[in-house]
């Protein structure tokens, strides 16, 4: 007998329309759920309230923040919290699923606001903060409201294990594998002297553009002709002034991508570079890179080296250290044989974390939460909208 199909309202902390690796992972995993016949409504902030997918409610504007270390776009307060009782009472949702459910946004209010099945998604690994701190009582009540927890990565299940005192399912990010196999190069790329790309916040130091440009004079020294591809935001014309001539003629800037023109990117290098600093749970890029035939090199961050099954799928430089990335990118550029090897196992590796083998594991954590023809209800307990704005404010600042 076939499953019933679900029903599920997925909640995303951060705003829609400001892409990053959350949003992308929920937008992925809606469009898994639905082609599997599920249902899926996602509630999250936005700054264009208009231009939405016909699958998004918006909460309202978001606002800066800093969390965890970088500038998060969240949304809390009176009108996001409206909307949300209201998309909880008219979703008659099987089972809701709350992404960064201990951000200071919309995602601890909802599970605050709601009762039934709830399952929480954990993406991001941190270490014992005054924001952690001083939530700690909020956290463990959300701890208790959710029935299934999962985690997306080693690194972000250890927060949850020491921090909170919980545990979780590990279920990794997905990678549409198909989607990125299809891409084209652009017209005269990579060509023959070696193309690398960058793609991330270019004005992000944990990004790690700084550690590829210090590289990038010992490399041209091997490769003269070498080129640079970078996509992403940031002040191209600093970026610019800051190298020598010689160097600076190497980049190409693609600015902010769009998901077409990112996979061709990746169709266009014969090296994706990842010299990411720090603040890394998982490491999606990668898995997209290796999914296009794109060999990787990377940083030797955990979280990277697990991607990268511990440098079997793709090539690893010791962190921060620009002599030792451009050791590795001279050795590749000059070692077809060897890029040909590791885009093999690239490929093979991200096969591995597909959006249709994810998908199954995260429908399996679902079923195994709710019981026949339960719902997720409103739940009209206590003032849980006050009592989060009091555990929050003044204390997103990790």
């Amino acid at each position: 007998m076939a499953e019933e199909s679900l029903k599920v309202g997925i909640v995303c902390p951060y705003a829609w329309d400001s892409p990053g690796g959350v949003q992308f992972h929920i937008r992925d995993l809606r469009d898994a759920l639905e082609r599997e016949g599920h249902s899926v409504s996602v509630l999250a902030p936005a700054e264009d309230e208009e231009n939405l997918p016909d699958y998004v409610v918006s909460t309202g504007k978001p606002v800066a923040v800093r969390y965890n270390g970088s500038v998060a776009r969240l949304n809390l307060g009176i009108r996001s919290t409206r909307r949300l009782r209201e998309w909880i009472r008219n979703g008659e949702f099987d089972v809701m699923h709350v992404h960064e459910p201990i951000s200071p946004g919309i995602s601890a209010v909802a599970i605050w606001a709601a009762q039934g099945p709830i399952v929480a998604t954990w993406h991001s690994s941190m270490e014992k903060s005054r924001a952690l701190s001083a939530g700690f009582s909020l956290a463990q009540t959300i701890m208790e409201k959710t029935r299934g927890r999962i985690a997306v990565s080693e690194l972000a299940r250890r927060t949850l294990v020491e921090h909170l005192g919980g545990d979780a399912v590990l279920i990794p990010n997905g990678v549409e594998c198909a989607h990125f196999e299809t891409g084209t190069a652009f017209d005269g790329w990579p060509g023959e002297g070696g193309a690398l790309f960058f793609l991330g916040r270019l004005d992000e130091p944990r990004k790690g553009l700084a550690v590829l440009l210090g590289a990038l004079p010992e490399i041209a020294e091997r490769h003269p002709r070498v080129r640079l591809l970078l996509a992403g935001p940031g002040d191209q014309k600093e970026i610019l002034a800051s190298l020598a001539p010689d160097i600076a003629e190497k980049l190409t800037f693609l600015g902010l991508v769009s998901e077409e023109d990112k996979v061709n990117a990746f169709h266009s290098a014969d090296l994706y570079i990842a010299p990411n600093t720090g603040g890394e749970s998982f490491g999606i890029v990668l898995l997209e890179s290796m999914a296009s035939d794109t060999a990787v090199v990377a940083s030797d961050l955990e979280a990277f080296r697990r991607v990268l099954a511990e440098g079997q799928a793709g090539a690893h430089f010791r962190n921060g250290d620009s002599a030792d990335l451009a050791r590795v990118v001279n050795e590749l550029l000059a070692d077809p044989t060897e890029r040909r090897r590791l885009v093999a196992a690239g490929r093979e590796r991200a096969a591995l974390y597909d959006w249709s083998r994810v998908s199954r594991e995260i429908v399996d954590v679902y079923r195994s939460v709710r019981m026949p023809g339960e719902k997720v209800t409103e739940d009209l307990r206590g003032q849980f909208v006050g009592r989060i704005a009091r555990a929050t404010k003044g204390k997103a600042d990790s």
